[in-house]
């Protein structure tokens, strides 16, 4: 059953989703991207104002070229983000421009996951200088492209960036993604994009090998027997579950926050969104309870939440802009 936390949650993502649309429904064409940006308030339980993300925004817009894409509305997830993140978003978000250019001129591409790959390296702890994290994050990604040349693509920066902060060497990193690429493809997992992802995403996983596989496999299974209809675009989200030791218990939860949040009108066109916010919320949840998870738990699974939700705000406003040129 939903507690009062995770209702409570549920309550909020709505009203803050409603207050976006309210004022932004003329400048935003997929309302998914609003949906993004109040998830993120939801999942680091941040307090919401209007009138605050609103000078964010207008601030990131006069502050970047004709032809960025924070001209078009990736501008507003990135608002929540450093928001959410912050004390002093805007003086953050020059500090983010900044890595952004060091990005760039180590041949990341002018795209939003850029934009994201910045976000991270300013928001989480670099355990080295910047400039070295870039360059392991450029011989991780150019790693993943050598091993999955078709399935590689700018989708996968934020993931590199975050795997560059993880111990071992570039060789060892790359050995474990495609360990969990192949071997989940032996337990039914379909090859693609989503696998990818996943193996990745498992990747920053602390646990061995084989009980990741396994609860990964497990709840994979669980899922296709429940009512929840489990789609490719939804692997990553199973990354999140099982960090959870009994992952499995918590199925008929999230099934009871997707149904809520199904029929809502605002949300019911975007069934497997819901999915994907529902396990955020629920983890963001448990991220809560320190008898479950110790800091370092907390810190990686903070991460891959950041990271699954940062490729998906880069593909919801992606797609609007992909043809424009990008000024920086």
């Amino acid at each position: 059953m939903m507690n009062v936390t995770l209702a409570n949650k549920v309550d909020q993502y709505t009203t803050v989703y409603l207050q976006l649309h309210k004022a932004l429904k003329w400048k935003v064409t997929d309302s998914r991207t609003l949906m993004m940006a109040a998830s993120l308030y939801v999942v680091k339980q941040k307090d919401f104002n209007l009138q605050r993300f609103i000078e964010i925004s207008d601030d990131i817009k006069k502050n970047v070229g004709m032809f960025s894409t924070l001209n078009s509305p990736h501008r507003f997830t990135i608002a929540a983000m450093l928001d959410v993140q912050f004390e002093n978003p805007i003086e953050k978000f020059f500090e983010l421009m900044e890595i952004y250019d060091q990005l760039i001129d180590s041949k990341f591409s002018r795209d939003p996951f850029t934009y994201l790959c910045a976000y991270i390296l300013l928001s989480n702890e670099v355990k080295d200088d910047l400039q070295t994290r870039i360059e392991r994050s450029v011989s991780l990604y150019r790693g993943m492209k050598s091993n999955h040349f078709f399935l590689t693509s700018s989708s996968d920066y934020p993931l590199a960036v975050l795997l560059a902060n993880k111990e071992g060497s570039v060789e060892q990193l790359l050995e474990n993604i495609e360990h969990y690429y192949n071997k989940l493809n032996q337990n039914g997992f379909g090859k693609g994009n989503d696998l990818q992802f996943l193996s990745h995403v498992l990747s920053l996983h602390p646990a061995n090998q084989n009980i990741v596989t396994e609860r990964c496999t497990t709840l994979f299974d669980e899922f296709k027997r429940s009512h929840l209809k489990l789609k490719k675009m939804h692997y990553p989200v199973l990354g999140l579950l099982s960090f959870l030791d009994e992952g499995t218990k918590e199925l008929d939860t999230i099934q009871e926050i997707v149904n809520q949040l199904n029929q809502q009108k605002q949300f019911k066109w975007h069934k497997d969104l819901n999915l994907i916010m529902a396990i955020n919320f629920l983890m963001s949840e448990k991220m809560e309870d320190s008898s479950l998870l110790g800091t370092n738990m907390y810190t990686i699974i903070e991460s891959m939440i950041q990271a699954q939700q940062a490729v998906m705000v880069a593909s919801v406003t992606g797609a609007a802009i992909a043809t424009s040129s990008d000024g920086g």
